[in-house]
């Protein structure tokens, strides 16, 4: 199955396309002053290239710990901070990041590079075994569901950052402090209630779009919270 480019190509189209449609929508956030497309292409494959960091992190959670709630916990704790050493390495020290609105754009932009690989994994089994309804079932849920929770997530802990932009020291370490448990909580909070939901239930679907319509009430609260950033500017 790995060794079929057809199949990979198609599982990475379909993981790619969502992500770099979210990348667009959220890019747009920032109007007046349009980032390099080539540090937030660097930043987008970092981000992809981050996915190989947190597999190996998570299967020694999983290894080492019990309870599911916890490892949870754990498994989104290593990827929302994963994301973050991802714009760092690109960014750190640069010029790129002078305004607040400039840490939620690319921490956004490397959770959506996550999101990426993460999708074309998901997406690679279901393809490979011919299963396109499932299949297709997979991208539009992680469309919904998990590509857009990335986002988020990335984008509470861009905006604690943001909003610390114009200070220092302990103030700014508390910020990033909240910023970072926020988008972890978030993060838990949406699998472990997806993770609840069985495809066996009856109200499947309904139980699905109401673990969504909470993710898209909090993605409505975060554009609110970027236009606070951008007149900060």
């Amino acid at each position: 199955m790995l060794n079929d480019p057809r199949i990979l190509f198609i599982a990475f189209l379909g993981g790619l396309t969502p992500a770099l449609l979210w990348l667009w929508f959220w890019v747009r956030e920032e109007e007046n002053k349009s980032e390099p497309k080539a540090v937030l292409t660097m930043v987008f494959i970092m981000g992809m290239v981050s996915v190989a960091c947190v597999i190996p992190i998570q299967k020694f959670i999983q290894a080492n710990t019990t309870g599911d709630n916890l490892q949870l916990i754990l498994f989104a704790g290593a990827e929302e901070i994963i994301k973050i050493i991802a714009v760092l390495v690109i960014l750190y020290k640069t010029k790129y990041i002078d305004e607040p609105i400039d840490w939620p754009i690319y921490l956004v932009t490397a959770a959506l590079g996550f999101a990426a690989l993460e999708n074309t994994l998901y997406l690679i089994k279901p393809i490979g075994l011919g299963q396109d309804t499932i299949s297709l079932l997979t991208g539009q849920f992680r469309f919904l569901g998990a590509t857009l929770l990335h986002a988020v997530s990335s984008g509470i802990m861009g905006i604690a950052l943001g909003i610390s932009f114009h200070t220092s020291g302990f103030k700014k370490k508390i910020h990033a402090l909240v910023g970072l448990i926020l988008a972890i909580s978030l993060h838990s909070v949406f699998n472990f209630f997806i993770i609840r939901v069985k495809t066996t239930d009856a109200n499947y679907f309904l139980e699905i779009f109401k673990v969504f319509g909470f993710l898209w009430v909090v993605s409505i609260i975060l554009m609110l919270l970027f236009e606070k950033i951008r007149r900060m500017n």
